[in-house]
């Protein structure tokens, strides 16, 4: 019976049927990968959240081992499993003894790293706010075996972030350039600055080479040194206190108002830093205010002027008495120009902070005493 079919040609006598081996691949070079994440502050692209945390907590675990074997007393930290679940459940928050200084400077210098790590990865101020809480929390519960601190955990992402914003924006300054790429030199001047950033700088290769834009910042700056003679001290008296001593202080002011086209949309777009070291105590003064919401506004056509919420952090310690605190003050910054060659700059802000303050020779387990600090700043100064 007839049918359809498909037509096979005749296979030649004497042959038979194979099939041809598959061909292999050429052999060439790999296909090229995508492009490298690089960052870039103006769009957020190749900025990370899981580098500033894994970082975080390598950090406080290599503080911890520090700690543990160069710092007494050692017992403190040496930390566990079981601290660590009984800090987090068990225990109540307290004020703690610490020396002044570990609480005022060092806390507040720890929680500037813990905050430059986030900073420099391409966050924002608020997000590295966040990740300066957290890596006090956990420093608080798993870093130590004493009950968890009240005020270390108000004053380390507080101060930190009020400390740590300028280092960060310092750094980024110095970095900047029209020429190319930053030297050994200014590469190292901001890792000195801002440890946080050179480090991500050098372990990241290009990932996080791009500097923090300033947008053109109006700066002011002020370097002096001097001698100061102490003639009378009322009260008693130690081998440590110095009559004679040597002092530096450097103040910068960044984002001065006035300057046209610049903005203040970032927090601390402006900020007054000033720092003095003294041959008798090293750090005598860190003083830092910037603004953290606000906006400019301007009087006739000499009058420029920022205002809005600033934080504070102020640090004071002279070899007779010791004063710091942790604040939000509402106010002002302003420039008056007098005349083509003269102007008159002020600052006026109000505010409530928390804070500690004590004499050096006080008594009782800790000798200056915390509370909340209700201040006031008014700051004038004439540019001739």
């Amino acid at each position: 019976m007839p049918g359809a079919g498909f037509a096979q040609e005749p296979t030649p006598a004497g042959s038979s049927t194979s099939t041809a081996p598959p061909q292999a691949a050429p052999i060439g070079p790999p296909a090229p990968e995508g492009p490298r994440q690089v960052l870039n502050w103006e769009t957020g692209a190749g900025r990370s959240y899981v580098i500033p945390a894994v970082e975080l907590i390598g950090y406080l675990l290599l503080l911890n081992q520090y700690d543990r074997y160069f710092v007494e007393p050692e017992n403190i930290y040496r930390t566990g499993t079981k601290s660590f679940q009984t800090n987090l459940t068990d225990s109540k928050w307290v004020v703690d003894s610490d020396p002044f200084g570990t609480n005022q400077f060092l806390h507040p210098y720890g929680g500037s790293i813990y905050y430059g790590l986030a900073r420099s990865t391409g966050l924002n101020f608020w997000e590295s706010f966040g990740y300066a809480t957290v890596g006090s929390f956990l420093w608080e519960i798993g870093g130590e075996t004493g009950a968890p601190s009240i005020n270390d955990q108000i004053t380390t992402p507080l101060a930190g972030s009020f400390l740590g914003e300028p280092l960060f924006r310092m750094a980024s300054l110095l970095l900047e350039s029209d020429g190319g790429p930053p030297g050994f030199w200014r590469e190292l001047g901001a890792a000195v600055l801002s440890p946080p950033t050179g480090f991500n700088r050098l372990v990241f290769g290009n990932r996080f080479d791009a500097v923090f834009p300033s947008h053109d910042p109006a700066i002011s700056t002020r370097f002096q040194l001097g001698a100061a003679l102490n003639t009378h001290l009322t009260g008693p008296a130690t081998s440590r206190f110095r009559q004679n001593e040597a002092t530096a202080d450097f103040q910068l002011a960044y984002g001065l108002p006035g300057k046209p086209g610049y903005s203040y949309t970032r927090p601390f777009d402006y900020f007054n830093l000033q720092f003095t070291a003294s041959t008798a105590n090293i750090f005598e003064n860190i003083i830092t205010r910037g603004l953290l919401v606000g906006a400019p506004y301007a009087v006739g056509d000499s009058y420029r002027g920022v205002w809005g919420l600033f934080g504070t952090y102020d640090y004071i310690a002279p070899q007779v008495f010791r004063v710091s605190s942790t604040a939000l003050n509402l106010g002002t910054t302003a420039q008056w120009w007098l005349s083509r060659a003269v102007a008159l700059q002020g600052t006026a802000l109000s505010g409530v902070g928390y804070g500690a303050a004590g004499t050096i020779h006080g008594s009782g387990e800790r000798d200056y005493h915390y509370g909340a600090t209700p201040q006031g700043v008014l700051d004038l100064r004439l540019i001739l």
